[in-house]
């Protein structure tokens, strides 16, 4: 999937500056694609040029002016027919673990402090996740959200991402128990 893709997808909620759109990935698309705010930019460039967004330029005082990017008939047009495409399976790349594989002739507590590196951020990042979630939610239970939305596919990827992180979780806290017993040594940084 290209980053355009996920671009056009954000833009489904409206008109954004590059900087709302950077705040946004971080905050929502970052459960399912990853970019730096320098490969957002140009990308918004390229998309521009391409005919998928415009941008209009909003005069600020004391603050430099600011590109508000929104999507043309072509950039709908675009997402449209990349919907229709049968998505490639994803392949897992992980440093983290190719280091866990190699954990045996490796070291096993620089392996481990990474584990717990990752349980913290899985952490941080569902504890993100579920104030985004109870944001959209607004009060309302989740059938009631889903019943009156206008749009349901941020609630759902934001789903994936909740039950990606609490896996992650899961699985961090399981291998620090089975590293530990491998060494012989009770821990207790793990504790939530």
């Amino acid at each position: 999937m290209a980053l355009r893709n996920a671009v056009l997808a954000a833009l489904l909620d409206g008109e954004a500056s590059g900087y709302d759109l950077a705040k946004d990935f971080d905050a929502s698309v970052a459960n399912f694609w990853m970019a730096t705010p320098q490969q957002l930019y140009r990308e918004l460039d390229r998309m521009e040029s391409d005919g998928l967004i415009e941008a209009r330029l909003v005069r600020q005082e004391r603050r430099p002016d600011k590109r508000l990017f929104s999507l043309t008939e072509a950039g709908r047009v675009a997402l449209h027919e990349f919907t229709t495409e049968l998505p490639r399976p994803t392949a897992i790349r992980d440093e983290l673990m190719v280091k866990v594989h190699a954990v045996d002739e490796g070291d096993p507590d620089a392996v481990r402090a990474a584990v717990l590196e990752r349980l913290a951020w899985a952490r941080a990042k569902l504890a993100r996740y579920d104030r985004l979630r109870a944001r959209l939610l607004d009060g309302r239970t989740e059938q009631e959200f889903l019943a009156g939305a206008e749009r349901i596919g941020p609630y759902l990827t934001l789903m994936r991402g909740r039950a990606f992180e609490r896996e992650n979780i899961t699985w961090a806290e399981q291998a620090l128990l089975l590293l530990d017993r491998r060494s012989g040594v009770p821990r207790r940084d793990t504790a939530r």
